[in-house]
């Protein structure tokens, strides 16, 4: 397998983070503890599931790694909807996230099913 930073999802995936940070900066202290650590762990599980199963030896394992970097997306994208419904997030740069989400999401599945085909 090649390197992880190699992947163009885990390029995307990681200025998701990037971003993610970003944008809850400015959240209300109140929800530091909350919302905010909630989706930036989520976040973060994104590109470190990559990460880490493109070292594991059998490619089912890798597949399961990715299977888990989905579901922390998904995760992801229920919290943008949260913090754009709360008014935390603009709805415009929302949108933004959960389109960039969307096409994060594909990429994974398109390479969880590639590597698992190759298993």
């Amino acid at each position: 397998m090649q390197r992880f930073k190699d992947l163009k999802v885990w390029q995307r995936s990681h200025a998701l983070v990037l971003s993610i940070y970003r944008q809850t900066a400015d959240f209300p202290q109140q929800e530091h503890f909350g919302l905010v650590s909630q989706m930036r762990r989520a976040a973060v599980s994104v590109p470190s599931n990559i990460a880490e199963g493109t070292k594991r030896q059998r490619s089912t394992d890798f597949a399961r790694f990715l299977n888990i970097a989905e579901g922390s997306l998904a995760e992801v994208e229920y919290l943008l909807m949260l913090s754009r419904d709360l008014g935390y997030i603009a709805a415009e740069s929302a949108d933004q996230l959960l389109a960039e989400v969307e096409q994060i999401a594909r990429m994974l599945h398109a390479l969880r099913s590639k590597v698992h085909k190759d298993a």
